[in-house]
């Protein structure tokens, strides 16, 4: 893909809103932020946050999984930008609890004409952040339990097939690249495990067993394919195109994931 003229480029922000309500994952704690100065008494506002970092818009590194494995800050920019495409699979009637597959992407090449190239970043769009409890632009149908537990997620094979065409690192408009039931998820919702078992017609160790666990984190960060999480925004105006992707993290030296913004430049 030909270097792209910044001045001739709209840049769409495909980050989610940050603040005090923003859902972590589950088991981790959320936001708290308050004022700790204020301009009326010291002439300046300030304000202290304290949070985990997986809460809204952010990158895991691979030290995320991996003991003394690269931390966000060494992830070169190179890296994080670069060419990519925005894969629509909620257009393909990908639904709650279900599974897609290297098909559907292939399925996808089919149907556009364009091809995921070696070293390209993938953003998968699911519709799932529409449930998002603050996505800020177009369609919100907020539902916080459809959209942790709920969205589509991969098996073994994708990981395979993920690094047979060498894309670079996904992102992705729900809470993981992983299946849902594929994570801890599985035991804190039970209850909604087994109505995942019953739609996929299979206890779910079988569909991913104990090796299996959080495959797109154990199997793909060792490769250096990690993967942004909770992406949204303008996401929908991006869909089914080739384009240019920016991940930008602060530098955090020893950093296991990091807040980020996303964006996409797009030709005018």
């Amino acid at each position: 893909m030909k270097p792209i003229d910044l001045s001739n480029m709209r840049v769409i922000d495909l980050s989610q809103n940050w603040d005090v309500n923003t859902p972590s994952f589950a088991t981790y704690e959320g936001p708290t932020v308050k004022w700790i100065k204020r301009p009326a008494f010291e002439k300046v506002g300030g304000q202290f946050i304290s949070s985990t970092l997986h809460v809204g818009t952010h990158l895991d590194a691979p030290l995320h999984f991996i003991t003394n494995g690269q931390d966000i800050g060494s992830i070169p920019l190179d890296k994080l930008v670069g060419p990519g495409v925005v894969v629509d699979l909620e257009a393909m009637g990908i639904g709650d609890y279900e599974i897609y597959t290297s098909h559907h992407f292939e399925e996808w090449e089919r149907k556009t004409g364009i091809h995921i190239e070696p070293g390209d970043i993938v953003v998968v769009h699911t519709g799932y952040h529409k449930y998002y409890q603050s996505n800020w632009y177009g369609k919100c149908e907020p539902n916080e339990i459809r959209y942790f537990n709920m969205h589509p997620g991969p098996t073994h094979e994708f990981v395979d097939w993920t690094l047979k065409r060498q894309i670079s690192w996904f992102a992705i408009d729900a809470s993981s690249m992983d299946h849902p039931m594929n994570t801890v998820l599985r035991i804190v919702r039970s209850d909604l495990a087994a109505k995942c078992a019953k739609k996929l017609g299979k206890p779910l160790e079988e569909i991913w067993p104990e090796d299996d666990l959080q495959l797109m984190h154990y199997q793909l960060f060792p490769h250096g394919v990690f993967h942004v999480e909770n992406a949204g925004g303008m996401i929908d105006e991006v869909l089914d195109m080739r384009l240019w992707i920016g991940c930008f993290p602060f530098k955090f030296n020893m950093g296991e994931a990091a807040f980020c913004r996303l964006v996409a430049f797009v030709e005018k």
